[in-house]
């Protein structure tokens, strides 16, 4: 067994009280395709959440619940204009382009949060037919970066984007950890904020697999259906996925395990900010850190706490704090690159 690391917020274990809850409805025949009795209570649970309008979608996994979420409201002409350091753009393989066989357009960001004025260079072509018609924006809450986008700033972004007929969609890998830190609903900063289309992610917070694809106005995707069997993520036995969501909101779980893998990450940063030549490139505000070191440093640590390279270039690696994560690992790792430090520097 890998021990516990620092590389992802995937890599940890699945949480007692969801394993339970599989369990639990694991009894007897359940109906199939989500047409079971855990299905309807999941998707009633997102309604209490998101508003009575929403329209739920159960999915294996993120790259599944951006690419179909994201097909289900724009035609193969459209664009999607997101950051760079997106997961569409970064992380899933062209998944997006060959799907929806749509145009994906980015923005550059420092800290992986977009705002209306960098949208302005692509809003252009409308109604031109050599061009690619601009139609959804999509940002991560918390971003790829860590950081977090207050409702404000996603309300200006929703403004912006309704303005010129297009749609905002958000991708809620890391949902939970947004909402502890900004201490609010989630409807706040999604359905009231002006988000359209919403893909919610829990495995790296407890759950085992699955994701929700929200619409939060109705008639947004009426067709998706279909979308999502020709994408080969209707599940025959759903009541698995529905059940961990169950067990995921019950007396706030997801709450729970987002504040400890926060709180870890907040540890993290004390731990190492002050140690010399260690530089932290983005304000901690979910689970993740980011710092600068020597390549022969990390390389050195890396042998005993596995973690990221996340930009070559300025030597800036990610750390990543779980559900899981106590603070005896971050004692261990902290004192571990403390002393690797200042091996390195009076090697200099």
């Amino acid at each position: 067994m890998i021990k516990r690391g620092f590389a992802s917020d995937n890599n940890s274990g699945v949480h007692p009280l969801i394993l339970e809850e599989i369990h639990a409805v694991n009894q007897g025949h359940a109906l199939g395709y989500g047409a079971d009795v855990y299905t309807s209570q999941a998707e009633v649970i997102f309604k209490q959440h998101f508003g009575e309008d929403t329209e739920v979608y159960f999915v294996f996994n993120g790259t599944a619940a951006n690419v179909l979420g994201i097909t289900g409201v724009l035609k193969p002409w459209n664009s999607v204009i997101t950051a760079y350091t997106s997961h569409i753009e970064q992380d899933e393989c062209g998944a997006l382009e060959n799907f929806a066989g749509c145009k994906v357009l980015t923005v550059d960001t420092d800290d992986g949060k977009i705002n209306p004025e960098m949208l302005h260079k692509h809003m252009h072509g409308f109604g031109f037919e050599h061009h690619s018609q601009p139609k959804v924006v999509s940002i991560t809450q918390s971003t790829e970066m860590g950081t977090v986008y207050t409702p404000e700033e996603i309300k200006s972004l929703a403004d912006y984007v309704h303005k010129h007929d297009m749609l905002l969609h958000m991708d809620g890998a890391r949902i939970a950890n947004a909402a502890v830190y900004l201490g609010l609903p989630f409807r706040n900063f999604t359905t009231d904020a002006g988000v359209d289309l919403l893909t919610f992610g829990g495995t790296k917070n407890g759950m085992m697999y699955g994701e929700a694809i929200c619409f939060l106005r109705q008639g947004l995707a009426p067709d998706f259906k279909y979308v999502r069997k020709q994408g080969m993520h209707l599940a025959s036995k759903m009541r698995y996925i529905a059940a961990q969501y169950i067990a995921y909101f019950r007396n706030n779980l997801w709450y729970e395990l987002a504040s400890h893998s926060n709180r870890m990450a907040g540890i993290l940063y004390n731990r190492i900010k002050d140690i010399e030549g260690i530089i932290i490139t983005q304000p901690v505000q979910s689970n993740g850190v980011f710092i600068i070191m020597p390549p022969e440093v990390a390389e050195r640590i890396q042998k005993k706490y596995f973690f990221y390279t996340w930009n070559e270039k300025k030597n800036e690696y990610r750390l990543m704090t779980t559900w899981d994560t106590t603070e005896e690992d971050i004692n261990l790792f902290s004192e571990l690159l403390r002393s690797e430090m200042e091996s390195y520097i009076k090697r200099l």
